[in-house]
């Protein structure tokens, strides 16, 4: 049975831990990186989320128990990035005693009522008013509050109250604007003055909420009190918040019927994994966005690069890699029949062979291999990574989409719906185009890595496409040059979306980036995803956090 605490207690006991955890020692790798040292645990992410998460733990409660209690904080005090109404997220999720590691999928479905062709892109892919973007029709079933209480149900030990009090008792308090959230509302005001509800509650008096106001969600509060009064997120569903959320729209032009929210459902899944240099490496399936750094560290197993001489050459042959991978993400992946065996053969050694072979002749030759790409706008995720003192593991990455993403709100709920549909190819016959009841594929690409059969790291990121590409760099320096998390979020990263375009963070040695500009490419500074990540050692019960 799970512990029992009342309601004020527990609210109590979490804001007393959170306070602590403000004190936690730091080591100084810049103004962009954290890293923290813990004795019973971790959690980070998102750092007033992160504290609540902290709070958990110090409550009793395991590594999902404060994932889950710090997502729903995120999911009200940084809306511009998640949402309870946010189109969905997954989780990937390590016991520590057996080592077994499990995912879970929550990411939004297409209405009954989508139609492959019901965006009607131009002749250069693009959607006419953006539709697809913004407002009713871009939205699906909104997964992320199925996700979390799934992720409680199978994994925590506190009770509902406790895991979702602090993010209801957080939206009818209110809190102050910070700058990132005032900086995306001023960004999407446009957007957001065509939706009434959303003007109502961020622009108010017909301007966007600045840093340094207090924004409260009273609307959003009641949804949260409901759920925990009932102890389950079925009313949001099957209920009477469901046929609220249907009626909305119906009004408003939208395809989500109460019918589609009731089938809605979070799907435990088998992850991806790929093993090398004693490491097994497990991430969501497709359709998030692990398979493509899954691949191309396969790729660059087979290609022996761990024992190249650090060279051109070498950052060569990690390049292409990428691209390769980028090239089928692109090209083939898609929720369609038989993905799942594409995605085996693509990780299999034989299938990884086939792309190091495509890879090597393309820099023998001194050619790219031939992939176009397309950049999309990054924004609207949030990831959180979290390890308790048994050594369970969760990373766990929710989702708007780009910032307050369809920017439109449910009136008298409060929620501002996520766009996952924009996350769909527009293109009728792609494998990943629109389609009743079809899943869009997402970058999110929540990762644990074990070594020994124990989980001993737990990470994912936050930056739309880039979140694959600094993945594969975090998991490069933690695998391949054995860097401890603190030192692997630190190292450079680059980042590409599969075409002649490679952006380089600003540390990266300036002569290969010099080289890769001579060889054809067009080399730029680029921003990056900010990983978070934990660890554990099994020997000694100590947890680092690190993130960048």
């Amino acid at each position: 049975m799970k512990p029992h605490h009342s309601r004020r207690d527990a609210l109590k006991l979490g804001t007393s831990a959170a306070v602590g955890a403000m004190f936690a020692p730091r080591l100084a790798f810049g103004a962009e990186q954290e890293a923290a040292r813990f004795a019973r645990g971790a959690v980070i992410g998102e750092a007033t989320a992160a504290k609540t998460g902290l709070g958990a733990l110090a409550d009793g409660g395991n590594a999902a128990d404060a994932a889950v209690t710090a997502a729903l904080v995120a999911s009200v005090f940084a809306p511009h990035q998640c949402g309870p109404g946010g189109y969905g997220g997954c989780m990937v999720y390590a016991h520590g005693k057996s080592g077994a590691v499990t995912a879970l999928d929550f990411n939004t479905v297409a209405p009954a009522a989508l139609r492959a062709d019901i965006f009607k892109p131009d002749g250069d892919g693009k959607v006419r008013d953006r539709i697809n973007e913004f407002g009713w029709l871009a939205t699906g079933v909104p997964g992320t509050l199925a996700g979390l209480e799934a992720a409680w149900r199978r994994f925590g030990r506190l009770p509902f109250e406790r895991v979702f009090s602090p993010a209801a008792e957080l939206a009818g308090r209110g809190f102050v604007v910070n700058a990132g959230f005032a900086g995306a509302a001023r960004a999407m005001a446009v957007q957001l003055r065509k939706d009434a509800g959303s003007a109502k509650l961020l622009l108010p008096a017909g301007e966007p909420v600045k840093a340094g106001d207090t924004f409260r969600n009273e609307e959003l509060a009641e949804v949260l009190r409901a759920c925990i009064v009932r102890r389950s997120v079925r009313d949001f569903y099957r209920g009477d918040i469901a046929l609220r959320i249907a009626e909305a729209f119906a009004k408003h032009g939208g395809l989500v019927t109460a019918k589609d929210l009731a089938g809605f459902e979070a799907r435990e899944v088998k992850p991806l994994e790929v093993s090398w240099r004693g490491a097994t490496v497990r991430t969501a399936p497709v359709g998030a966005g692990g398979l493509t750094p899954l691949q191309a560290l396969a790729v660059l197993r087979e290609l022996g690069w761990d024992t190249r001489p650090v060279s051109s050459e070498r950052a060569w042959l990690r390049i292409e890699t990428l691209r390769a991978a980028w090239r089928d993400r692109l090209q083939l992946l898609g929720d369609v029949r038989g993905m799942d065996a594409l995605a085996t053969k693509l990780l299999s050694a034989g299938g990884a062979q086939l792309t190091a072979a495509r890879v090597l002749e393309a820099v023998r030759s001194g050619k790219p291999i031939t992939a176009s790409g397309s950049s999309r706008e990054h924004g609207g995720t949030i990831h959180l990574s979290a390890v308790d003192e048994d050594g369970n593991m969760a990373a766990l990455t929710l989702t708007h989409g780009n910032s307050f993403g369809a920017c439109v709100t449910v009136p008298g709920l409060g929620l501002t719906l996520g766009h996952g549909m924009s996350r769909f190819d527009p293109q009728p016959g792609h494998p990943n185009a629109p389609g009743p009841r079809k899943r869009p594929l997402h970058n999110m690409c929540p990762t644990v890595v074990s070594r020994g059969g124990r989980p001993v790291l737990a990470l994912g990121g936050a930056g739309g496409r880039r979140i694959p590409n600094s993945l594969l760099d975090v998991l490069l320096s933690a695998i391949v040059d054995g860097a401890s998390v603190d030192e692997a979020v630190a190292a450079p990263r680059v980042n590409t979306e599969g075409g002649l375009d490679i952006g380089f963070e600003a540390k990266w040695p300036p002569e290969e980036q010099a080289f890769f500009k001579s060889a054809g490419y067009n080399v730029s500074t680029s921003r990056i995803a900010r990983i978070s990540a934990v660890s554990f050692d099994p020997r000694t019960g100590g947890c680092r956090a690190a993130a960048r």
